[in-house]
């Protein structure tokens, strides 16, 4: 009688097999749906780590992040014992998501700016940055956020979504972030035919 097949087997390791993934999450209520993204991009076989503002962790709780990616959660530039850790995650990523990209982070990445674990990443990243916005619907009509928006597209930066629709502060208009499966299929594109040679295993 055959044996049940392994967990690493070749039928379950899925399409993404060999390829890392860092989510950056910031502080929006989207984050929730940032979970059925990490969990998607696990189940097709990408490996995932995930990193979190401290805003992000009053809307979604880093346990939730770590029992869908099985890896710890980062949210400090620096080790119980001193090492700086913010750029090893960027340099082994072969794509980083940003997802809740809030006005905040968007405009700290514009900007130059790195105060926290995420803008440290971004700035410190050697693959593609991947944005999905979301904010309030005025937020995203603002010419600054416009500006940063456009200047980041310039510069080579992803941009899926915002769609239109109802948001979390009752509003209703440009800036809700695009759905997870949406965001799944860009990435998966993404790793798959943008210039990133896909492992051999």
């Amino acid at each position: 009688m055959p044996n049940p097949k392994r967990p690493d087997d070749e039928t379950t390791r899925g399409p993404l097999h060999g390829f890392e993934t860092l989510v950056c999450v910031c502080g929006g209520i989207a984050a929730y749906k940032t979970a059925t993204l990490v969990s998607r991009l696990a189940q097709a076989g990408c490996g995932v780590t995930v990193a979190m503002t401290r805003s992000a962790r009053r809307f979604i709780g880093r346990v939730t992040f770590e029992a869908l990616s099985g890896r710890p959660v980062v949210t400090s530039m620096w080790r119980g014992d001193g090492d700086i850790q913010h750029l090893k995650h960027s340099e082994q990523a072969d794509l980083i998501v940003v997802a809740p990209a809030t006005a905040n982070v968007i405009g700290k990445l514009a900007g130059g700016i790195s105060d926290d674990v995420v803008s440290a990443l971004l700035l410190g990243a050697a693959c593609p940055v991947m944005l999905a916005p979301a904010m309030n619907t005025h937020m995203w009509q603002h010419p600054a956020v416009r500006r940063n928006v456009n200047w980041l597209s310039e510069q080579g930066f992803d941009l899926v979504g915002p769609n239109t629709g109802w948001q979390a502060c009752r509003a209703h208009g440009p800036g809700r972030m695009a759905e997870p499966e949406e965001l799944f299929e860009a990435v998966r594109a993404r790793l798959l035919s943008a210039g990133t040679d896909r492992p051999e295993s």
